[in-house]
């Protein structure tokens, strides 16, 4: 503890390391082009591994700074590299850069009003979780880093990752085809940042958590097989349907009566129930598709488990049977703790200590979790709420009327660039 104590009052010292080099100036000559990349952005989305025009735009405005770029990494992913004067070691900033299947209703003049495909049906398209924002932050971070190569002790990997919020069926994507393609090698990734814009965050805080920050998300599908009879002789068949609610019953029981919630928060939640034809005929078969958030991985296992067992013995009380998949996906966000005590510091000297808050950690997903499966990383809120609104005036993410205020961006150009050069002192 002593170690990790005296390492944070180090960084603090070493914090106004970017403002003591000229770098603020830069920062804000760089906040307009953010602001107008973020817009441009906005207003031509793209969806998961179809990312195409926002990859070009990301590659040549790196390659405009003199840094090293590859394209074409899992699918429609951009790296940048950039090398500093000095020796040191290597770390990664990562943005995201898809888009989500929703229709826009907001009345921006950047407004999106991009149509494409999704799962065979037509869909408005439109950056409702402010990867557009991750984007231009991470644009405008790399010009003020690339102007002050002088400063840089060691490397700066650039990872611009397409498919967050998850590859179409059939396909692989994300951050987990991005590591399995090598990201974090030539050269080795040494610690990985990342941010994410919130809507319910004032603009000009920073919102983290040591440790679980966000959670594991598990797909997942139960099938059950009854006997077909007509709607008016139950007797004759085996309802599936029913069968199906006794299963939803169920395993709200896992959740409230069998995991030590003071340790941990869980969910399960059914966001699908399919099944039948008409008003008329008990079907042979249904299906459940459903969501599974975890934020410790014994209770994980716990949760799978019991959830294939008592679907499957509940259908077997009522005749009927029952399957169970449920895939690895998403692995828990863990902000590694030393990372983050040493990182806090930078965070607090552009924000203000005042403005960066502790916070409980949060049952949404996010893959950067697969970098840190790999090495230690650490993932921050950044506010993007208008700082006049009222405490509930913000719309969430994934909606159509998601919202959020250009004025935040400097703050994350700041921070990402601050993190990263902290870092690169740290261990030189």
């Amino acid at each position: 503890m002593k170690n990790v104590l005296a390492l944070a009052l180090c960084t603090a010292s070493l914090s106004m390391y970017a403002q003591d080099h000229g770098l603020e100036k830069d920062i804000a000559a760089v906040e307009s082009k953010v602001i107008e990349w973020r817009r441009d952005m906005h207003q031509h989305p793209e969806l998961s591994n179809r990312e195409f025009k926002t990859a070009e735009k990301i590659a040549a405005h790196l390659k405009s700074l003199g840094i090293e770029v590859q394209t074409g990494v899992a699918h429609t992913g951009v790296v940048g590299l950039l090398k500093g004067d000095h020796p040191g070691k290597v770390v990664a900033l990562r943005a995201d850069i898809d888009a989500l299947p929703v229709t826009e209703r907001n009345d921006l003049p950047f407004k999106s009003e991009v149509k494409s495909e999704y799962l065979g049906e037509e869909v408005g398209v439109m950056h409702a979780c402010g990867h557009d924002t991750h984007i231009a932050i991470m644009m405008g971070t790399a010009e003020v880093l690339a102007k002050n190569k002088d400063k840089i002790h060691g490397t700066v990997k650039f990872i611009f990752q397409p498919a967050e919020e998850g590859a179409p069926p059939g396909e692989e994507g994300g951050a987990e085809l991005m590591v399995k393609e090598g990201v974090l090698d030539n050269p080795k990734v040494d610690a990985i940042y990342g941010l994410h814009i919130g809507s319910y965050l004032p603009v000009g805080h920073i919102a983290y958590k040591p440790g679980g920050a966000m959670a594991a998300a598990q797909r997942f599908v139960v099938k059950i097989k009854g006997k077909q009879s007509h709607g008016s002789q139950p007797w004759g068949g085996i309802d599936p349907i029913f069968v199906a609610s006794k299963i939803v019953d169920g395993y709200q029981s896992i959740i409230s009566r069998e995991l030590e919630l003071t340790k941990e928060a869980a969910v399960i939640t059914v966001g699908k129930i399919s099944g039948g034809v008409r008003n008329n005929i008990i079907p042979e078969s249904a299906e459940l598709i459903g969501t599974i958030r975890t934020l410790d991985y014994d209770m994980q296992k716990q949760v799978n488990d019991r959830m294939k067992e008592m679907a499957e013995n509940i259908a077997k009380a009522y005749r009927a049977e029952a399957t169970v998949e449920i895939a690895k996906g998403v692995p828990i966000t863990y902000n590694d703790p030393d990372l983050t005590a040493t990182s806090l510091p930078s965070l607090q000297e552009v924000a203000g200590a005042e403005n960066v808050h502790l916070i409980k950690a949060i049952t949404g997903a996010e893959d950067f979790s697969f970098y840190q499966e790999n090495i230690p990383g650490f993932f921050y809120v950044l506010g993007g709420k208008d700082p006049n609104a009222g405490p509930d005036e913000h719309f969430p993410h994934h909606t159509p009327d998601f919202k959020i205020d250009d004025s935040g961006l400097q703050l994350g150009v700041k921070a990402m660039t601050e993190i990263a050069l902290d870092y690169l002192d740290r261990s030189k």
